[in-house]
């Protein structure tokens, strides 16, 4: 954890470069302290049956979803929450300077009990291995 899932119109894939969005969330939660780097992962799902306001063809959205473990006070959690979303608007600045879109963000913290995962990849970045 974490794990970022970006959902988005179809109208905005040619508009959108996703691994420079991902490279700037995975260092600024890696540099907060508070999430070991071998647990982040980015997605990004294209929806193309979609409908915005009233439907207009230019119209589009983007939410990002950050998905974190149990755990983390909330005073952390509204910081991280409040600069990822700063992050995103920027990097999306150019679509909305262009254009109209939605855009929403919200962070989940998944219940402890619940979550399951296996992650192989932890051991590679705890002796600094790269």
């Amino acid at each position: 954890m974490p794990h970022f899932i970006v959902e988005y119109s179809g109208n905005l894939h040619q508009k959108l470069e996703f691994q420079s969005l991902f490279k700037a969330l995975h260092e600024y939660v890696v540099s907060t302290g508070a999430f070991p780097i071998g647990g982040v992962r980015s997605r990004a799902i294209r929806c193309d049956d979609f409908r915005v306001a009233d439907g207009r063809e230019g119209f589009a959205f983007l939410n990002l979803n950050l998905k974190i473990g149990h755990g983390r006070d909330m005073e952390l959690k509204q910081r991280v929450a409040g600069r990822v979303f700063e992050i995103l608007c920027d990097w999306m600045k150019p679509v909305t300077d262009n254009g109209y879109c939605q855009i929403s963000f919200e962070m989940t913290e998944l219940d402890p009990v619940l979550k399951f995962n296996k992650n192989n990849i932890h051991p590679l970045f705890a002796g600094g291995e790269r």
